[in-house]
């Protein structure tokens, strides 16, 4: 069998040069007021350029977007100039980038919104942890956007696409996974709102349609991505019985969009015997749904790799942790060549110590 992870992909009116991706991750870099990209995040990058594609680390589109410390933004003039270095280095290394917009929703805290309680769907806590200048804090009861907050934050989303334009990225990711915003409208566990953002599935998912409208007028055809991961179970935000048909609703209506990409993340445990056991093969569930380029993730090995991209039911395959310490993974792949393991206390400890510091196999 040919090794399809090798050959090129058209994604829209880009070339990849395969079909490795490298999956966006949260890497704690951006240690400096401004929440700037850096120097060393331009390092990373570059490092890792022989990757068809480099999705970027979830970015705020805004200081109300903040969840995480020392995770950079794109909503100031100075973190969009910033950025401009990190998307040089890449393409100077023959590299393509999308930058990861993001808004983490109720899964914040008043300590890093100057005060404010975050904002959700509803008026439910999300029962999780967000990591905050004084360590992990439990998250609180959020306050339920008006509609005049929805519409406040796809704005926000249409600015930060216009700015990652000016940034020169190749194009955008919407981080639309884990517990963030986007599943926190999707989630009925979570949306217990009565007019045309709540209720039923096609209302849970307007929020997503609406913003994907706002983004897609930036950018245009095929630069446009967007990650979900349907299986996600945390917190309060867990898979029910309006679970399946409601990502079943969004897949079909992601179709009038003509997007990069829908990136699918999906899970490493076992869903067999839950509310998201339509999840459990990702690619198998959303390739009949989905018309346009497929991207799955989540910890696959070679022969599942492989297989997914021969059968067609996946176009493009993202890794995530293997890139972390194997700034060269598409040559070891290439070749057979063994992966280092990551120092995990390392992955977001701020400097360049388990960042840029991982040799290549021509060095080891």
């Amino acid at each position: 069998m040919d090794n399809k992870l090798f050959s090129e992909y058209k994604l829209g009116d880009l070339t990849l040069k395969n079909r490795i991706i490298m999956a966006p991750m949260t890497r704690g870099r951006a240690a400096n007021p401004e929440l700037m990209a850096t120097d060393l995040m331009a390092t990373y990058y570059q490092q890792r350029a022989s990757a068809g594609l480099i999705i970027t680390e979830g970015t705020w589109v805004s200081p109300d977007a903040i969840g995480y410390i020392n995770v950079p933004g794109i909503y100031s003039d100075k973190q969009t100039e910033a950025w401009k270095h990190v998307v040089d280095a890449v393409h100077n290394a023959g590299g393509k980038i999308f930058l990861q917009i993001s808004h983490v929703g109720a899964v914040s805290h008043p300590d890093h919104l100057k005060g404010k309680l975050p904002l959700g769907p509803s008026a439910i806590n999300p029962n999780e942890q967000t990591y905050t200048p004084d360590g992990f804090k439990d998250t609180l009861v959020p306050r339920e956007m008006t509609v005049e907050d929805i519409k406040g934050i796809i704005e926000d989303f249409r600015t930060a696409s216009l700015n990652a334009k000016k940034a020169g990225f190749d194009g955008v990711e919407i981080h639309g996974a884990h517990v963030y915003l986007f599943p926190e409208f999707l989630s009925s566990e979570t949306n217990k709102r009565t007019d045309s953002y709540g209720g039923s599935a096609e209302n849970r998912s307007r929020f997503v349609i609406e913003l994907l409208e706002a983004v897609t007028s930036v950018w245009g055809k095929g630069r446009v991505g967007l990650k979900i991961s349907p299986a996600t179970s945390s917190g309060t935000l867990k898979p029910n019985a309006d679970t399946e048909p409601t990502f079943r609703y969004l897949a079909e209506a992601l179709n009038q969009f003509d997007l990069a990409y829908l990136h699918v993340l999906g899970s490493v445990e076992s869903v067999a015997d839950t509310p998201a056991a339509a999840f459990q093969d990702v690619a198998s569930y959303f390739r009949p749904l989905y018309k346009g380029t497929l991207m799955i993730g989540g910890g696959l090995d070679s022969e599942k790799r492989e297989a997914l991209l021969h059968s067609g039911n996946a176009d493009l395959i993202a890794f995530g942790l293997p890139f972390i310490a194997n700034p060269d993974l598409v040559e070891r792949y290439r070749t057979g060549t063994a992966l280092s393991l990551p120092n995990t206390d390392l992955l977001y400890s701020g400097g360049p110590e388990g960042y840029i510091d991982y040799e290549t196999m021509m060095k080891n």
